[in-house]
């Protein structure tokens, strides 16, 4: 019986041991790459957390959005993220905008220097990456990539629950 297939619609999957114990060593690395992850991003810039880090980068990348939607799509705790917000507008590398669609709603964009800043991380973290990887063959990375990708696209859980 496939996982589609099982009576009770979990799709979860059925492991031996191997599989168990992949999974042990899984959630463990990703202990260990998360905290690397938090510790490298205060060597690269000792005033950037990793935390505001992302939340710059999805400014960027969404060309602005209100704090409740990086709550929502970090699914961070309204109150974390209006912690990092207020240290950030504090630092001149983000600033609130009224929404000209919605006067009530303020937006929150990059500054030039939060984007300068920005660039100079991503910068220091993708030259990290490469160094790292540096011994990697191509179709490992391919592989490792969308293996990241395939984890990350795993459905959240509802807000409400």
């Amino acid at each position: 019986m496939s996982a589609a297939e099982r009576p009770d619609g979990s799709g979860a999957v059925s492991r031996g041991a191997a599989g168990e114990a992949a999974v042990e060593t899984i959630q463990r690395e990703m202990t260990i790459f998360a905290r690397r992850a938090r510790a490298s991003a205060g060597r690269m810039h000792p005033e950037l957390s990793l935390v505001s880090y992302t939340l710059l980068g999805h400014l960027e990348e969404s060309g602005g959005c209100r704090a409740t939607d990086l709550a929502a799509h970090y699914a961070l705790d309204k109150s974390t993220v209006s912690r990092q917000v207020a240290a950030l507008e504090r630092a001149a590398l983000i600033e609130r905008r009224v929404d000209p669609d919605d006067h009530r709603v303020q937006v929150l964009h990059l500054t030039g220097a939060g984007r300068r800043i920005l660039a100079q991380v991503t910068e220091s973290r993708r030259a990290a990456f490469r160094e790292r990887l540096a011994d990697w063959p191509e179709d490992d990375l391919e592989r490792f990539a969308a293996y990241l990708v395939r984890y990350n696209d795993w459905p959240r859980p509802p807000e409400d629950a």
